[in-house]
């Protein structure tokens, strides 16, 4: 019998296999971890939907969900998802989306604009053929829903069960850029949700239609700038310094596709020397984006100048049938809206204005947010069953 041969464990072919396999192992795991969870998130919706359609507190009275908890873990004793504050959740997860009439599997009903979701869209999908995209946006949150786990869910039922809007729009973003719990949290506590999109801009008109609606939800007005950690006086060298220290942090405000191409950025005009404050490219909108800084409040030459960078960046570094027209963005500590339309309006190039803040974003106080003993006491039982949960996810 013929022996068989050592393998050199130097062996390149032999290293090259082993790390192949140890990559096609770990994306089984990740696909076979994303259709369990979707499979659990289409159980909770059809048992939610069940709670509600079948009125069972008005039916069987109130002590049903503590009953329904207990037969449903006697019968199933390794299962950790029914606890009655998880029936709760269950509930409320298909509250939180019907009530915005989202229907899964088959997603149906009115869908109004959803930040970075594309487009106002208004059509009802069911019996209306009309708008072409809708099947694709309504297909897109139908994804997004399903494809984010459980505790992130909880988190934004916690957060936004009033307003399903809110909470479709931090589900897509929690699926576009991958945030854990912590980032979504510490999200939701920015107000990007009020903030995004929201700069002054003439997108609508000196942009094709196809992308305008795409640049306008890639602003933010205003932009939280607090993670400078400027408390004092200071100047725009400054804060660009800061801005820079902070590189990761500032692309993370600037938002999805960003990257970061240089500061106080040369272009040779004519026969002068130009400096564009921050020069950035959007991978999304497969474009360069000029960023100037301004301490002061606006003012009408400021669009001028920013119109002039922008039409340099198009002549001296876009590549024609790659890149798409340069946008502009001015962000400032302090604007007048009229007079920054009147601007924007008088400028043929695709420009937005925002203006930044220094302090961080917190929720509002409002009265009434003083908890009550019992408050207490269903957050204490709460807790105590989500970290019993938790660690079966």
């Amino acid at each position: 019998m013929e022996k068989s041969k050592n393998i050199t464990l130097l062996d390149q072919d032999y290293l090259q296999w082993v790390k192949e396999l140890s990559t096609r192992y770990r994306r089984s795991q990740i696909k076979a971890a994303v259709k369990v969870n979707e499979e659990m998130l289409q159980f909770y919706w059809e048992l939610g939907r069940d709670i509600v359609e079948m009125h069972i507190e008005e039916r069987w009275g109130e002590g049903v969900m503590k009953a329904l908890s207990t037969d449903l873990q006697k019968l199933n004793p390794t299962a950790h998802c029914f606890s009655r504050t998880n029936l709760y959740y269950v509930k409320k997860f298909y509250l939180t989306y019907s009530s915005y009439t989202i229907k899964i599997p088959q997603l149906g009903g009115q869908i109004e604009k959803i930040p970075q979701l594309g487009g106002q869209i208004t059509q009802h999908v069911e019996g209306n053929a009309g708008d072409a995209n809708t099947p694709q946006v309504v297909e897109q949150i139908k994804r997004d829903i399903m494809s984010i786990g459980w505790g992130h869910h909880k988190l934004l039922m916690d957060k936004c069960s009033d307003n399903p809007q809110k909470a479709i729009f931090f589900v897509h973003q929690t699926v576009l850029n991958g945030w854990s719990r912590s980032m979504l949290l510490n999200f939701l506590d920015t107000d990007l949700y009020e903030r995004q999109g929201k700069a002054l801009t003439n997108f609508s008109t000196t942009l094709p239609e196809e992308t305008s609606d795409l640049a306008q939800e890639l602003t933010k007005d205003p932009y939280d700038f607090a993670f400078t950690g400027i408390t004092g006086r200071y100047n725009e060298r400054l804060l660009k310094d800061k801005l820079l220290s902070n590189i990761t942090q500032f692309m993370v405000e600037l938002g999805t596709g960003f990257a970061y191409v240089g500061k106080e950025y040369r272009l040779q005009v004519g026969e002068r020397e130009q400096f564009i404050d921050l020069l950035f490219y959007n991978l999304n909108l497969s474009c360069y984006v000029v960023v100037e800084v301004k301490i002061g409040k606006f003012e009408f030459a400021d669009v001028g100048q920013l119109g002039g960078y922008v039409v340099s960046c198009n002549h001296l570094l876009r590549k024609e049938g790659r890149d798409n027209p340069t946008i502009g963005l001015l962000i400032c500590k302090e604007k007048d809206r009229i007079q920054a339309q009147y601007a924007l309006e008088s400028s043929s190039q695709p420009l937005g204005i925002s203006e930044y803040d220094l302090e961080k974003f917190y929720p509002e106080k409002v009265e009434g947010t003083i908890p009550t003993i019992e408050e207490i006491e269903r957050q204490l039982e709460r807790r105590m069953e989500e970290e019993k949960e938790d660690g079966d996810e």
